[in-house]
């Protein structure tokens, strides 16, 4: 129980370091290094409730995809961090009105907060041994029953981040030449090759 403990610590502390260290870092690329580590410590603190199963997914997934990803957006393109940093002030009392009534909302919630009657009933029921059911099976039984609807929301608001960051790159510019498969398809072959006889012995 001594080492679990301690495991647990570990991961918490560093967990929140990463965290607080992936909003803070003034370089983008530690800042998803960071985030890469809040990734493991969390996966460790799955591995340690016995959540096996959500702690490869969040390495597989998140460090192996998601944030792999954020680190090669960050280094390949080319973004001038500068210029980004000059409309900060233009923005800055949207975004102070915003946080505010984000707290307010959190504060709301904490003081309106309320223990369901049978909680209390609930924590002085034993977990049933893992030997009884798998964890995937758990997670699936949850997931596709009791919050199936949840689920699916969940997915389209995804489906409508995907469509905003798709609108957001394919924006036309002027004077850029894209390709355009129709009308490579359309093409004849008389509109772009001309047969002619050359005599032998002579040129074009």
């Amino acid at each position: 129980m001594i080492i679990q403990a301690l495991a647990f610590y570990l991961f918490a502390a560093v967990t929140v370091l990463s965290g607080a260290m992936v909003i803070t870092a003034r370089n983008p690329v530690h800042s998803v290094l960071f985030l890469v580590l809040a990734f493991f410590s969390a996966a460790g603190l799955f591995l340690l409730i016995g959540a096996e199963f959500v702690a490869m997914i969040l390495v597989i997934v998140y460090v192996g995809a998601v944030a792999v990803l954020f680190l090669f957006v960050v280094m390949m393109l080319d973004i001038d961090f500068a210029e980004l940093r000059t409309g900060l002030l233009r923005y800055a009392p949207i975004g102070a009105l915003v946080g505010i009534v984000l707290l307010i909302e959190l504060v709301v919630a904490l003081v309106s907060w309320k223990g369901a009657s049978e909680a209390t009933a609930n924590l002085a029921v034993p977990t049933p041994p893992a030997s009884t059911t798998q964890n995937a099976v758990a997670i699936g039984e949850l997931i596709y029953t009791h919050y199936a609807y949840l689920f699916q929301a969940a997915g389209l608001v995804l489906l409508v981040a995907m469509i905003g960051a798709i609108a957001l790159t394919l924006r036309q510019r002027p004077g850029v030449r894209r390709q355009k498969i129709a009308n490579q398809n359309a093409v004849q072959p008389a509109d772009v090759a001309e047969v002619r006889k050359v005599a032998s012995r002579g040129g074009i």
